[in-house]
């Protein structure tokens, strides 16, 4: 490595983590070397306030991108030289999205030989997981592992070694929770972590040496420096009360009424043909070749456009044309930022000045800003550290990324994050629309910003008024947009035989033309976990919901003579709502439609609408039911054998009813990508409903939120079928997701008892369905989203900060006092008898139930944020008494 590419520039007159450490008492305890990697920063986070800022990463701190990359390319010769040449070559090295997607790219670049994968939160049209993890403390958590070899995370074997990277160990949950998932799919007898920094307490220490014990397997820890986070006792508290304080404050910057004229350019890269935008699907040795042979040419480019597009500059003041030089960015506190000072250089007021040899002046080099975007970190760091050897003195160069990340800013030099740029994501996430956020870039005198996207996220909302471009443009006299385009993998081919249905009586206790299961059969699999078990691994990162089960356990009399109550009071009220859904479907998609229910709340509607289509017209409507899984996706095989089958123009989907519309946002975002991966096109993904509470889709039968007694119980009101499961080592990239068929339950199936209630209802109401249907026809249904609006105001004014932990609706409400760990009931004031059943099963759960006003829903339920076995306060750590609830859900017991 060159004298340049290890130098660093980490030291600091005033530590950027003093203003956190002076009011919470947080200190980082270890070497010398931390203060000098690392700062502190505050974020809204119901797990971890503070923040630890990599000076060296790239991320939050604009830095040189020699010194970015010298990090992990000196981590990744550690690695080599512990290793061996021969292991190296062998080894396969996963970064983690967002923070460490460039960091272990860099590390691979020091194993020399070794290819490169990272974790993406980004689901890719026709690229099937080959595993996933969670991160508890983040605040997005799922990962995916989307090689597109899908043999690269087996590598040389079980000789072979997984090198797994991260910017910090914090806990090593993270890590613990990644070797498990893929220890299991591909067992090694050697892994190395490998981070910038080890925070993790002696306890984490020991964790991980006993869980390498438990997997007889070697693990070795290579680091750069070490130490622990001292955090006083009700740190979290007092985190969050300081946060709200400064927000409040300081509100977060606002877009110019006036779009601030944007100086953009639309650079011409001239990415390599045949090169990955970066290690999401995976990066070879020879993609590493082709790389470098292009960069140089790359970096000319940019040097060229920056020269060609340079505003007009006042020398004699070191002053650009947009903004004042003498100021001091975040994380730059006076340090010395020159390589060996030589001839022609003068060192003046901390900065570098380069004599005009031509006129005898003395002019400050330019600064320039290449801005990477979210998980796209390397390709912008590799233009970055050949930009800086092209442009040597001539220009100060540095490197940082946006994220999707929110941190409190506060100008101050004892403070890490100085100053947010906020503005929308303009990658059409898979989670939906929100803020993403650039840090220490405002005001931090960049005469140019290079911002560097992929294909993907060159879209109408990056050059918005509102759009990042435009934010850049407020604060530098020059952006540059360079995109590079978004790998596209190779298709999965079709698999020359797909599976078939699965019908009942062999799977489930519908008769079998009811309904055909698009699932296989995991019966004999052991799936199932005690719900404490389950909510803790969930919350703390340990495992997607969809990899287990709950305990399907039989309900009790009383129970059964709630739900049997539920049932008489609400059959009409459930006719009702089936003929008018199905008629409105009929109307708008007929004459045959394909029913095809989202398994497994929506199963018991779509056999009723099948049986009002052929009560009414005498029609045998097709109807299946397909898994989707919330942050996975729908299952891709089902639709392939949908499509196989039947016009997917005719395929309407079906479920039972919406909460905050998490699933109907979940279904749009899978048919588009799996229609953008090759997958057979025409599919619609609106959704039908029963009830549309949350104003989320235009076909429903009523958008009233009362009790639908199906939501009372599990799979005995469900044909005995089991939530969905989708687990790597079960589930294979052609086939159908995985269920169980539950026999051993069949003396307390009420499915068809169900089914045959409400459908016997069908002629009373027959005439309150037609005047229904001619209403709804003829009404303005468009979505409001009004309650996605109220989930996320409930989120933030409970102090919660994760919409999946907020339940909205009578349905979702009654899953969280049977399913998971209820931390207390939201009831809108002067609600009815829908709620009866909710106010007995809160009491038997020892859960507050909390009467409020301006609430959509008649209820709402909200899952303890802060879960640990037992826990039931609000502090996540009280215990209320009460006997076990056995119930038609899961029995949870408080001890």
């Amino acid at each position: 490595m060159s004298e340049r590419a290890t130098r660093e520039e980490t030291v600091n007159v005033v530590w950027s983590g003093n203003w956190v450490a002076e009011r919470l008492g947080v200190a980082l305890e270890g070497g010398d070397e931390l203060g000098d990697l690392l700062g502190l920063a505050l974020r809204r986070n119901p797990k971890r306030a503070h923040l630890l800022v990599s000076n060296v990463l790239g991320k939050h701190v604009p830095q040189l991108p020699s010194v970015v990359h010298g990090a992990g390319y000196e981590l990744g010769e550690r690695v080599r030289a512990l290793l061996g040449p021969q292991e190296a070559r062998r080894a396969v090295v996963l970064g983690y999205a967002e923070t460490a997607t460039g960091l272990g790219h860099a590390v691979a670049d020091g194993l020399r030989d070794a290819p490169y994968l990272h974790s993406t939160r980004r689901p890719v049209a026709g690229v099937a997981p080959a595993g996933g993890f969670e991160e508890s403390h983040s605040h997005a958590t799922s990962h995916l592992l989307l090689p597109e070899d899908r043999d690269l995370l087996a590598g040389g074997g079980p000789a072979s070694t997984l090198v797994l990277v991260d910017d910090e160990f914090s806990t090593g949950n993270t890590v613990l929770n990644t070797v498990r998932a893929l220890h299991a799919l591909h067992p090694r007898e050697r892994y190395v972590i490998v981070a910038l920094v080890d925070m993790r307490s002696p306890a984490d220490r020991d964790r991980l040496t006993a869980f390498a014990a438990e997997i007889g397997a070697r693990v070795d820890l290579v680091t750069r420096a070490a130490g622990t986070v001292a955090l006083p006792d009700g740190v979290l508290e007092r985190g969050q009360a300081l946060v709200a304080e400064q927000e409040a404050r300081t509100p977060a910057s606002a877009p110019p009424s006036v779009p601030v004229p944007a100086h953009v350019t639309r650079l011409a890269l001239d990415w390599p043909a045949g090169v990955p935008d970066g290690g999401r699907h995976g990066f070879t040795p020879d993609h590493r070749t082709a790389l470098e042979a292009a960069l140089p040419a790359m970096a000319e480019r940019i040097a060229a456009a920056l020269d060609a597009g340079a505003p007009g500059r006042d020398d004699d003041h070191g002053q650009s044309a947009h903004g004042d030089r003498d100021r001091i960015p975040a994380g730059e506190h006076d340090r010395d930022r020159s390589p060996a000072r030589g001839q022609g250089q003068d060192r003046v007021g901390g900065q570098d000045r380069v004599r005009d040899k031509d006129q005898g002046r003395v002019r400050a080099p330019r600064r320039v800003l290449v801005l990477g975007f979210e998980e796209l970190m390397y390709a912008p760091l590799r233009l970055g550290t050949a930009l800086e050897e092209l442009l040597g003195a001539r220009a100060e160069v540095r490197y940082s990324t946006t994220t999707r990340s929110p941190v409190l800013a506060v100008d101050d030099p004892g403070y890490a994050i100085r100053t947010r740029l906020v503005f929308p994501a303009h990658d059409d996430p898979a989670d939906g629309p929100g803020d993403r956020y650039a840090y220490n870039v405002a005001g931090a005198g960049f005469d140019a910003v290079v911002a560097v996207v992929d294909s993907t996220a060159d879209t109408p909302a990056l050059h918005a008024p509102d759009g990042l471009l435009a934010r850049l443009a407020e604060h530098t006299g020059q952006v540059l947009l360079a995109v590079v385009p978004s790998y596209t993998p190779t298709p999965v081919q079709e698999p020359a035989v797909l599976p078939e249905p699965l019908r009942g009586p062999d799977f489930s206790s519908y008769a079998p033309d009811e309904v055909g299961w698009l699932l296989q059969d995991l019966s004999d699999t052991e799936l199932e976990a005690p719900t404490e078990e389950r909510e803790e691994a969930i919350q703390s990162g340990g495992a997607h919901y969809a990899e287990s089960l709950p305990v399907e356990y039989q309900p009790s009399p009383a129970y059964q003579a709630l739900f049997t109550a539920a049932l008489e009071t609400s059959a009409a009220r459930i006719a009702r709502a089936v003929g008018t859904v199905t008629e409105t479907v009929l109307a708008e998609r007929g004459p045959r439609p394909v029913l095809v229910s989202l398994a497994r709340a929506g199963t018991p509607v779509g056999v009723l609408m099948r049986r009002w289509a052929r009560h009414r017209h005498g029609l045998d409507l097709p109807h299946y039911a397909i898994s989707i899984v919330r942050g996975r996706g729908i299952d891709a095989t089902a639709l392939r054998w949908l499509a196989a089958h039947h016009d997917p123009a005719d395929v309407v989907f079906v479920d039972g009813w919406t909460g905050k519309g998490a699933i109907t946002r979940e279904l749009a975002a899978a048919i588009e990508a799996f229609e953008a991966s090759g997958g057979p096109a025409g599919f619609d993904p609106e959704i039908a409903v029963l009830a549309d509470p949350g104003g989320c889709v235009r076909t429903y039968g009523t958008r009233e939120d009362f009790l639908i007694p199906s939501a009372c119980l599990n799979s005995t009101v469900s044909g005995l079928i089991s939530r969905t499961v989708l687990r790597a080592d079960l589930v294979g990239p052609d086939d159908f997701h995985g269920g169980k068929f539950y026999r051993e339950l069949a003396a307390s199936d009420v499915s068809n008892h169900f089914l045959d209630t409400v459908a016997a209802r069908f002629d009373d109401v027959a005439a309150e369905v037609d005047d229904a249907t001619k209403e709804l026809l003829a009404a303005d249904r468009a979505p409001t989203w009004e309650g996605w609006a109220a989930v996320e105001r409930i989120s933030e004014e409970y102090g919660i900060h994760d919409v999946n932990l907020v339940k909205p609706g009578v349905g979702e409400t009654t899953r969280v006092l049977l399913r998971r760990v209820p931390w207390k009931i939201l009831a809108r004031r002067g609600a009815g008898p829908d709620l009866e059943h909710i106010r007995l099963l809160a009491e038997q759960r020892g859960v507050p139930v909390e009467e409020v006003d301006d609430l959509p829903y008649s209820c709402v339920g909200l899952i303890h944020p802060r879960f640990t076995r037992g826990a039931t306060g609000a502090d996540g750590r009280a215990v209320a008494g009460g006997s076990p609830v056995a119930d038609g859900g899961e029995a949870v017991r408080e001890a």
